[in-house]
């Protein structure tokens, strides 16, 4: 009821279209291009292997082939790394809607590099094809929180910023579908073992959808004010995005946190790192981020078949224990638990809870696997833990880091802060994607308990150091972070002459246009 109630009262049918289709086509493509990899594996290091057969004339061995793939899948991560970096200059020359929809191109640039991979007899298109889809998803998987987290209202922003973790969630199972050979190998007119690079390039279909619609919803709100300047299209995209009351409160809310910023641009990522009244939220989304990726999720979704291997799971049973049965299933229904009860029990509970089941199923697959060899059934033990890590993952860190990167930082610091969350969130996302391979090969079962030492030590960092920010604006997150920094902010009641007076008309706020010129005279 509550939740229904919620709907009602804040939900527009505008801002949740914004919402699913900003997700859509970014935080879907996002899961997607995380798992794609995974079902066709062994036919990229046959094309690979034969490649360079056909070109040098012998083949290399299994260890220098297992690089080439590894190259393969955490480019995508280096591509991001590059992506997150360029964040706060697009977001500064075109607006969080406008980023969204230039960075477009690079998606059927890199479709189509994939897509005639093997037409051409190119590995090369591969690799540079994934790069280039990876810079797209960094600059999504930070400008897409950032929009939503932005458009929303506050009771309402971690419903909101975990719709991204969803469709995330959506894009891998999509992922694992496709790779069922029965399904769209055999049964259907595309043969998967020689038109797999067509399911690499389908990224192509969502984006096109994304790039035709989205261009029709106003910029952000908080962006339009306090980036531009703009109260008359500040309150045209608020009418848009809200329910028929009074948006009075919600301006005022935003020219007070604008008058706290009024002496100060946009911070760049060295002055965020200066800035002591930010020393905690740092440090902060650093821990949150890195341990997102660290919690060894990718190596799940990257490798799951070959972790389901190595447990004893027979090979014609894999493609199901990964998909409708197993992983598939679980993503989306615990990402949509985290969506429906963010709001109800906090950021905070989601956050330890779901890292530190992660970290005791990382330690049950350790354990499973050393004693495989003796008890027959823990070989199923091993794919439970891999499903509660993945359910652990969808249920809250999956979401709640981007999440929190944009509530703990007001406007003037929050692009700096997406691009340091971006960078650690791809680096980390590399290393696990690249290391984890070798590290299997050498630490054997144990490698997990490397994961699972990181899960406890951020459920531990966010139950002793993070507040709730559950339902409160931006300016009260900063002041509470404040006193923690043992900082000052100013943040003074408005004055009369800083203010624009709003009233009600056919129950939206309106300006007055006498107070407009007013208030340009003054500044005059």
């Amino acid at each position: 009821m509550v939740v229904c109630h919620l709907f009602l009262q804040h939900l527009t049918s505008s801002l949740l279209a914004v919402a699913f289709l900003s997700s859509f086509r970014s935080s879907m493509l996002y899961g997607y291009n995380l798992a794609v990899v995974n079902s066709p594996a062994e036919y990229i290091k046959d094309f690979y292997n034969q490649t360079i057969v056909r070109r040098n004339g012998s083949g290399v061995d299994e260890e220098t082939l297992t690089l080439i793939y590894s190259v393969t899948v955490s480019i995508f991560a280096i591509g991001g790394l590059v992506g997150s970096l360029t964040v706060g200059m697009q977001v500064t020359r075109f607006g969080i809607r406008g980023t969204l929809v230039h960075s477009t191109v690079l998606v059927f640039i890199a479709g189509g590099r994939m897509g005639f991979s093997r037409l051409c007899g190119s590995p090369e298109m591969i690799i540079i094809g994934r790069f280039i889809i990876g810079i797209r998803s960094g600059i999504s998987l930070s400008v897409v929180p950032m929009y939503l987290g932005e458009i929303a209202p506050k009771n309402f922003r971690g419903f909101l910023g975990l719709v991204p973790s969803i469709f995330i969630c959506i894009g891998v199972f999509i992922a694992q579908i496709l790779g069922l050979h029965e399904i769209l190998g055999k049964t259907v007119f595309l043969c998967y073992e020689q038109h797999w690079p067509l399911f690499l390039s389908l990224v192509v279909v969502p984006t096109f959808i994304q790039l035709l619609l989205l261009p029709w919803f106003p910029e952000s709100p908080r962006y339009l004010l306090m980036e531009k300047r703009n109260i008359h299209a500040t309150i045209t995209a608020l009418k848009w995005y809200r329910a028929k009351c009074n948006i009075q409160a919600e301006v005022e809310e935003m020219q007070e946190e604008q008058r706290s910023l009024s002496s100060i641009e946009t911070v760049s990522v060295l002055q965020l790192f200066s800035d002591p009244s930010v020393r905690r939220q740092i440090v902060t989304v650093l821990v949150v981020n890195a341990g997102m990726q660290l919690s060894g999720i990718n190596a799940i979704w990257f490798y799951t078949n070959a972790i389901f291997e190595n447990a004893g799971i027979p090979a014609h049973q894999i493609q199901y224990t990964t998909t409708t049965v197993g992983t598939g299933a679980i993503e989306v229904i615990a990402g949509l638990i985290g969506c429906f009860t963010i709001e109800r029990v906090g950021r905070r509970p989601l956050m330890i809870g779901g890292f530190s089941f992660m970290g005791i199923c990382c330690a049950g697959i350790t354990f499973s696997l050393l004693l495989q060899g003796h008890v027959s059934f823990m070989r199923y033990v091993s794919v439970a833990c891999v499903v509660g890590i993945i359910a652990g993952f969808c249920i809250g860190p999956a979401g709640v880091p981007f999440l929190m990167t944009g509530e703990l930082f007001k406007q003037s610091h929050r692009p700096s802060a997406y691009i340091v969350g971006g960078f650690v969130n791809w680096i980390s996302n590399f290393t696990v994607g690249f290391v984890f391979p070798f590290l299997q090969m050498s630490a054997g079962a144990f490698c997990y308990l490397v994961f699972c030492g990181v899960c406890v030590g951020v459920a531990a960092y966010v139950f002793f150091i993070i507040p709730e920010t559950k339902n409160k604006p931006f300016v009260e997150i900063s002041q509470m972070f404040a006193s923690r920094n043992a900082c000052e902010i100013e943040n003074q009641p408005l004055g009369t002459t800083d203010q624009l007076r709003l009233k009600k008309m056919n129950g939206y706020g309106a300006l007055v246009p006498g107070d407009v010129e007013k208030k340009d005279r003054t500044e005059k």
